[in-house]
């Protein structure tokens, strides 16, 4: 089977798990033992495709058939690290064969916050549906329901896999105490895929920079798994080594709990790691192709999955794209091996990226290349040198970690520049012209100079629509946005979440903030506080009566942190924010 057809071979199995239709899986088994008998890749093809098919039927009749609702008081089996959600703690669990998911607050959600996937505990609560307008989204993780925990009993550390994983885990984590909190965040991040630490300014930084797949652990964070394990791999002989290396590679993935993006890696690694024990190497395209495939007859709601199809999607440009760009971009050869694959991932995620997150951040390319560099030594130094500082003196782990705090603080430092750079998203449509630009020149080097004026108004000429003024427009989480000119006024109040926020302020292309009017009090200013970290505003505006003119804008707050804001546009009614 050559490239074109292992291509055809996902593909049709990503249809399948997309229909998701029952069919006997008998069918699949003959067309795919046909297949091999006379060698025609279109039955293997229609096999993955109705195998996918089959699998999808019986993982949403999984999701829609929950254990038996109500009262629950067992031992169940943590799936997932728990998460906290604003004043709650979010956890996947493994009850009766089905996945739940959990939600604690007060002393449940304390009891169980320093607990980690696979371990056992006994908990009591409710047991209750998933609202019909979360079940596509949860469905991904194959959830069946919804637990509203009240009480956490005693709970053990699980099976042997699981103790090894959460021991390497916590011995990172113990190791990098040193760090600042942020940047033991963004560590953990770098080194395990792990973010439940980061606060929402940091996270924005990285969407907004394009650096947020150097959070979520990939292809790299493999080969430098396998690369810590090689010196004792290599002393084994072929086949030995190869079962060794699987080894290696599911422990990875217990550590870094098999998010949709290690599952791709790890899939890729364990067919490219089986390709060369046999003696028939494969590209590049074709790994992915059959991990891919591989992987949706598995879990067909794969396909559903954004963290996957991102990491599919990346990876389908670099090996597509990377090559060529490779062999035409002047300048030094490490640079342009780097900008190479940075602008072909670009391509790559852009059918994602554009619909989803509301376009690709042309900020990406520069800080791409500026903290990638960064991020494969922090990763290789911790799956090395952290796990040291995890069982030495806590002196001697700070020395350690000492290269790590430069690194990270260095990471941290372009994705806040990055995403403050005044460049726009690009949209789908945007990132194809981009593309044609760049290969014309590179196709034709007296057309350079041009193609790159084009390129910086494709960049630039957003920005003049993101400036445009704003009476009154409401952001995501609840607040207000107030624009002309230079002067931008945020209208907020204590209901707002930062998350929402932030991402609401980047949709609408905001770089700075002159004023913020919030209510008084320490609830509001708590939950804007990782905007106000973030956009650091002139002035913050409370008490009721002040009134104050912002550039072109005139400020009036009022009572329970309701403004009126006039400006060069017909009045307004008063915000309710």
């Amino acid at each position: 089977m050559g490239d074109g057809w292992a291509v055809v071979l996902a593909l049709g199995a990503a249809a399948g798990a997309i229909v998701a239709r029952p069919m006997p899986l008998w069918v699949a088994a003959a067309l795919a033992a046909a297949a091999l008998v006379v060698r025609l890749p279109l039955l293997l093809c229609a096999a993955a495709a109705i195998a996918a098919s089959t699998m999808g039927a019986r993982a949403w009749a999984g999701v829609d058939h929950p254990p038996a609702l109500g009262r629950l008081d067992a031992v169940v089996t943590l799936v997932s690290d728990p998460q906290p959600v604003d004043a709650a703690l979010r956890v996947d669990i493994r009850y009766e064969h089905k996945r739940v998911e959990g939600w604690a607050r007060g002393p449940a959600a304390a009891a169980l916050r320093t607990m980690a996937a696979g371990e056992r505990v006994h908990l009591r609560g409710r047991l209750g549906p998933v609202p019909p307008a979360a079940r596509t989204r949860l469905a991904v993780r194959h959830v069946a329901a919804r637990l509203s925990i009240t009480s956490v009993g005693a709970h053990t550390d699980g099976n042997v896999p699981s103790r090894v994983a959460n021991a390497l885990r916590r011995s990172l984590v113990r190791g990098a105490a040193s760090l600042p909190r942020d940047e033991r965040a963004l560590f953990t991040g770098l080194v395990l895929g792990d973010d439940r630490e980061q606060s929402p300014a940091t996270g924005e930084d990285f969407r907004a920079a394009g650096l947020s797949h150097l959070l979520a652990v990939s292809g790299q964070n493999v080969a430098f798994a396998l690369a810590a394990g090689w010196p004792l791999l290599r002393l084994l002989h072929l086949r030995a080594r190869f079962f060794a290396a699987l080894g290696v590679l599911a422990l990875f993935g217990v550590m870094t709990r098999w998010e949709p993006s290690v599952l791709r890696a790890e899939a890729m690694a364990a067919v490219g790691l089986f390709a060369y024990t046999v003696g028939r190497p494969a590209s590049t395209l074709r790994l992915l192709a059959l991990a891919v495939t591989g992987l949706i007859v598995v879990d067909p709601m794969l396909v559903r999955s954004v963290g996957f199809l991102l990491s599919v999607g990346a990876c389908v440009g670099i090996a597509l794209l990377a090559p060529p760009l490779l062999e035409r971009l002047p300048g030094p050869r490490p640079v342009a091996a780097a900008a190479a694959v940075t602008l072909a991932a670009q391509v790559g995620v852009a059918p994602v990226l554009a619909p989803v997150f509301g376009g690709v951040p042309v900020a990406a390319v520069p800080a791409n290349l500026l903290a990638i560099g960064a991020a494969g030594v922090v990763m290789t130094w911790g799956m090395t040198a952290g796990l040291v500082a995890g069982v030495v003196p806590p002196r001697v782990a700070a020395a350690i970690h000492a290269p790590t705090h430069v690194l990270v603080a260095w990471i941290a430092g372009v994705a806040h520049w990055a995403a403050r750079l005044p460049l726009s998203r690009l949209s789908l449509l945007g990132v194809v012209v981009a593309a044609v630009l760049v290969a014309v020149a590179l196709a034709r080097p007296r057309l350079r100079i041009a193609t790159a004026v084009a390129l910086a108004v494709l960049a630039l000429l957003p920005l003049r629509l993101a400036t445009r003024p704003v009476p009154g427009r409401a952001v995501a989480g609840g607040p207000h946005l107030w624009r002309t000119g230079r002067a931008t006024v945020l209208v907020a109040d204590g209901a707002a979440r930062p998350n929402d926020v932030l991402a609401g302020l980047r949709a609408a292309g905001v770089t700075h903030l002159d004023a913020v009017v919030m209510e008084r009090g320490s609830g509001p200013a708590k939950a804007l506080d990782d905007v106000l970290d973030r956009y650091r505003p002139r002035v913050i505006l409370s008490a009721p009566g002040t009134r104050t003119h912002v550039g072109a804008l005139t400020v009036t707050v009022l009572e329970h942190g309701r403004a009126t804001v006039e400006g060069p546009w017909p009045p307004r009614p008063p915000s309710t924010s």
